[in-house]
């Protein structure tokens, strides 16, 4: 059974048994409240009827005194100890059916419902006859009318619980279509990417905070995660078999001289093996940064803590500049040690991604200035006096394998790949990224750290 159709029954189900018990409720309590006043009443009229009897009892003939008090729609006797009337009258009735209530001698005042042919209340009470004896006054009266109203009254109940099962399960239905209505289109979706192979989103109309709408939020924030990652994943691919071709033919043409001359020729023997080992090189690089490009920003497992800036950068600069024997300049504008809040190793390779990068375009001295702007943002700023870039190339220098100048970026191992690593450990580390160059003249990366990132241990 499909879920919508379980809603439907089972809310259908819930309200109708909740709607029976309501108004059996409704009849028990009214039923009760009827007869209770009925016998209120009918214990009134015997006190009142008995006292009168009993005074006019031998003053009287008996039949007049009771056909006096017999009410219309029932009978009145009096009844000894024997069963039998008092004076061996009649019951005086002005009904005959009355006459059927059976005979029973009861010693205590008492009001009850009795059933003959038709209902009745049977009223009684011991009275003293006019020779000493206690007998039992009855007096029974016909309550039909009560019983009909009663009986309207379930006719009308059980009519208006048929009737509105009818808005019941029509309402449960409308509430089934609502709840399913976001599941419905949540698998009509996905049905629909499953088909077309694109990936699609809910529409979400209502703008409340209940769960449903929470479901939709979420299915489009899941759709929004698998489709980046479907677009890294395409594009590692798309990225890796266009850039490890070259290094693979290279090695391919190389380790195939080899086989042909390299036994007989040593000096193609020492080329050949300078090519494949300086590719394999370059090929393990690249596929490193590769595969960190892969990684969504969630997936950096980022380790943040305070950070003395001044001399984490004085250390960077220092071993920079023992391992690639480059002149590294640090200057601190700042009066104080400025401190962030942030992972120091993912710092630590973005710096050295611009430093190597001015190194490999500029045989100047290198410089980093860290200070601070006029919204109290830190800044390191990484200058070279290289090359420079063109301004109309500016836009283009974070994509995925684009090199300014490709032959010098082949001779310096270059893939296109730093900068747009460098972008994204930006994007993860929360750190705006401005770049500036003028052609012939130097580059300047800064690196702006905002108010976020400044913590104090």
């Amino acid at each position: 059974m499909k879920l919508k159709n379980k809603i439907n029954l089972y809310t259908s189900i819930l309200f109708i048994i909740l709607l029976i018990l309501m108004n059996i409720s409704i009849y028990l309590l009214f039923s009760n409240m009827v007869m209770n006043s009925e016998l209120d009443r009918g214990k009134q009229e015997l006190e009142r009827n008995a006292a009168a009897i009993e005074r006019s009892l031998g003053t009287v003939a008996t039949d007049e005194l009771l056909r006096a008090y017999t009410p219309i729609d029932g009978l009145i006797r009096i009844i000894q100890e024997n069963l039998e009337t008092f004076g061996g009258t009649h019951d005086a009735s002005f009904n005959k059916e009355a006459q059927n209530v059976e005979k029973k001698f009861i010693q205590s005042t008492n009001v009850e419902i009795v059933k003959s042919e038709s209902t009745y209340m049977l009223s009684s009470t011991p009275i003293i006859l006019s020779n000493g004896e206690v007998a039992n006054l009855q007096i029974a009266k016909s309550i039909e009318g009560t019983t009909e109203i009663l009986h309207a009254l379930r006719i009308v109940l059980i009519i208006v619980t048929l009737v509105a099962m009818i808005p019941v399960i029509i309402s449960s239905r409308l509430l089934s279509n609502l709840i399913i209505a976001p599941i419905t289109s949540m698998i009509k979706t996905m049905s629909d990417i499953r088909e077309s192979g694109k990936f699609k989103r809910l529409t979400l109309k209502s703008e409340s905070n209940d769960e449903l709408h929470e479901m939709g939020t979420t299915f489009n924030h899941m759709i929004d995660l698998l489709e980046v990652n479907f677009d890294k994943q395409k594009q590692f691919a798309s990225s890796a078999s266009h850039e490890l071709k070259t290094p693979l033919t290279v090695i391919e043409s190389y380790a195939s001289l080899l086989k042909r001359r390299g036994l007989q020729d040593p000096k193609i023997f020492e080329e050949s093996i300078e090519a494949i080992h300086s590719e394999a090189i370059r090929m393990k690089n690249m596929t490193e940064q590769l595969l960190l490009l892969a990684k969504h920003n969630e997936q950096w497992n980022l380790e943040l803590k305070d950070i003395d800036l001044t001399e984490f950068l004085t250390d960077s600069a220092k071993a920079f500049q023992n391992a690639y024997n480059r002149k590294i300049i640090f200057d601190s504008q700042m009066d104080t040690n400025a401190f962030i809040y942030s992972d120091e190793q993912k710092l630590k390779q973005l710096l050295f991604i611009f430093l190597d990068n001015a190194r490999k375009y500029s045989d100047e001295k290198i410089t980093i200035t860290l200070s601070l702007n006029n919204k109290e943002e830190t800044l390191i700023n990484i200058s070279d006096r290289g090359i420079g870039i063109n301004q109309t190339e500016l836009p283009k220098v974070f994509d995925r394998f684009y090199r300014i100048d490709k032959a010098r970026s082949r001779k310096t191992g270059g893939v296109g790949l730093g900068l747009s690593l460098a972008k994204e450990i930006a994007e993860a580390l929360d750190i705006d990224l401005q770049l500036q160059s003028v052609e012939g003249i130097g580059t300047t990366v800064t690196l702006v750290f905002n108010k976020n990132h400044k913590k104090l241990s």
